[in-house]
């Protein structure tokens, strides 16, 4: 997933794009700006913290991180511990435990202390552990997998070019009707229909994975090629246009664009956990 500062974003160290600048940019920039949506965090079954007042930090190598004001998170639910690490930008970081009756989180949560002047936005803020919350919420509505990036997105188009992908001599899938995924900071994707494909190639393999975008993966070995194709069988509304299609990864098969042979692009790795995002199925599994 890409947005802003993620992936290949014009704020990532990895940009494939660049600014068209005289002077060289720094090679980190930080962008903080108001979420403009009602926030809140659950943790054992606890409202921790409710607001309309959210800044949103965007910095280089990580998904966007919300930070609430301290008048908005419910009262002695922060524990101050005796960590404070420091960021390479902000620095001083003082860390807290979550604590409500019968539960704790140590690390759940963490301000910056000693902010230089130009992130005085972010003074009297607090961010929490994605990971280590039960939920985030935009209004009623629970969001997953981290928070969501305004600047990442993903357009579907039909098109009539000729796809094929070959296992060897043998045809797996041949199509003039695939349809392309764009995503931000992606290499395209193009998704074929079931009908178009030899079925019995495909071997559903144990182990999905989740895009907060798209919904859950499903993976399939193609002869030995393993986990050389994928399908979001029960895609999410808003990609609906590719819900129960197959995609085939171009550096485990041979895929064939009007003749040419496709190549993985690089930047295109997800990882799946950290402090800012947590890219399992587990949260999203009894999603409500």
């Amino acid at each position: 997933m890409m947005g802003l500062a993620w992936q290949q974003g014009p704020l990532a160290t990895g940009s494939v794009g660049h600014f068209l600048t005289e002077q060289p940019l720094p090679s980190r920039l930080l962008f903080a700006e108001p979420l403009r949506r009602r926030m809140r965090v659950r943790f054992a079954d606890v409202w921790i913290a409710d607001s309309p007042d959210v800044v949103l930090l965007h910095e280089p190598g990580r998904y966007p991180v919300a930070y609430f004001p301290l008048s908005d998170v419910r009262g002695a639910t922060l524990i101050a511990e005796e960590r404070v690490t420091q960021h390479r930008d902000l620095g001083d970081t003082r860390w807290f435990t979550v604590a409500v009756p019968g539960r704790q989180a140590g690390h759940g949560a963490w301000r910056h202390t000693n902010l230089p002047r130009h992130a005085a936005v972010l003074d009297g803020r607090v961010a929490f552990a994605w990971r280590g919350m039960d939920a985030f919420y935009e209004e009623d509505e629970r969001i997953v997998g981290h928070a969501a990036d305004s600047y990442h997105r993903i357009d579907v188009r039909s098109t009539s070019r000729h796809l094929v992908v070959r296992d060897g001599e043998r045809v797996i899938a041949e199509t003039r009707q695939p349809l392309a995924l764009y995503e931000s900071g992606f290499a395209p994707r193009w998704y074929v229909p079931r009908a178009d494909i030899d079925q019995a190639a495909l071997k559903l393999v144990d182990g999905q994975t989740f895009c907060p975008y798209k919904g859950i993966c499903s993976y399939y070995d193609v002869g030995g090629r393993r986990r050389a194709a994928w399908s979001y069988v029960g895609a999410w509304t808003e990609v609906g246009r590719v819900r129960n299609l197959v995609s085939f990864e171009p550096d485990k098969i041979d895929v064939h664009l009007d003749g040419q042979q496709l190549r993985l692009e690089p930047g295109q790795t997800v990882v799946p956990h950290g402090v800012d995002r947590g890219l399992d199925t587990d949260e999203v599994v009894g999603r409500h």
